[in-house]
């Protein structure tokens, strides 16, 4: 199997997450996305399955030895040398609440590195995508983290609050150290880092579809992404991350608060 080229990764998987994430505004707002729980007490409804389901057929369609690994229905195609990586709505608790910042990621993975990141926040209509050399655009336009250096002068967001409590001291001490802090959490949080909007975003607990479009996107964009010890990577459980500038002293607090 040949790779095709990162452009055409790229335009596909801009078009699958655009595709799949117009699906899911069939339900927001609309008292009839059916909420249930899964076994690990996190919600999914019709717009998160139909929309993975959506995208999965795009993938196949043009390129069925490709491999597949999707939040909703698992992993096809174990093995193959590129494989997409499809949260259909990262921020599930959000979009039921009928908050319009949850969004639909696309990652595509080559040999195991994530080399393409979408994420398309449908009820905003904003799309971020970022191919490796390509740089990160926003809404087809190139953007950038911002240039703050200076922690007390930074906006920190964290998705869960009281589970970043929970975890360690880390949340508390960064917030003390920074100048605002939001909890515009999941991936919309990335957004505003990627896009120069924020200068940090965290997670205490992250899935590997949440993250694997973000380290690509984050780069291209000139930032960092990591678990809270540094290390670059979308299977630590966790994350971090910055406009790059701050990533250091920002890991130095995630480090001393545990």
């Amino acid at each position: 199997m040949s790779t095709p080229p990162l452009r055409d990764l790229l335009d596909a998987a801009v078009d699958v997450a655009w595709a799949a994430g117009r699906r899911t505004l069939a339900y927001f707002r609309t008292g009839t996305a059916g909420v249930e729980w899964k076994a690990d007490e996190t919600p999914v409804t019709r717009a998160d399955r139909e929309a993975e389901r959506l995208a999965r057929e795009l993938i196949g369609r043009r390129w069925p030895d490709h491999g597949v690994l999707g939040e909703e229905e698992g992993e096809t195609n174990a093995g193959a040398r590129v494989r997409w990586v499809l949260d259909p709505i990262d921020g599930t608790r959000t979009f039921v609440r009928g908050v319009p910042l949850f969004g639909t990621l696309v990652a595509v993975e080559v040999e195991g590195e994530p080399v393409v990141g979408v994420v398309y926040l449908p009820a905003l209509d904003e799309m971020v995508a970022a191919a490796r050399g390509l740089g990160c655009t926003a809404n087809g336009r190139p953007c950038r983290v911002s240039a703050v250096d200076r922690l007390d002068a930074a906006l920190a967001c964290v998705t869960d609050e009281q589970a970043a409590r929970r975890r360690s001291g880390a949340w508390l001490a960064l917030a003390e150290r920074t100048a605002m802090q939001r909890t515009w959490g999941d991936c919309y949080a990335y957004v505003l880092v990627a896009t120069g909007r924020a200068e940090v975003a965290l997670d205490p607990v992250m899935n590997l579809w949440d993250c694997a479009p973000l380290l690509p996107i984050l780069e291209e964009a000139g930032g960092r992404f990591t678990d809270w010890s540094g290390r670059r990577t979308i299977a630590g459980g966790e994350a971090v991350a910055t406009n790059g500038r701050l990533h250091d002293p920002v890991v130095a607090i995630l480090r001393g608060g545990r």
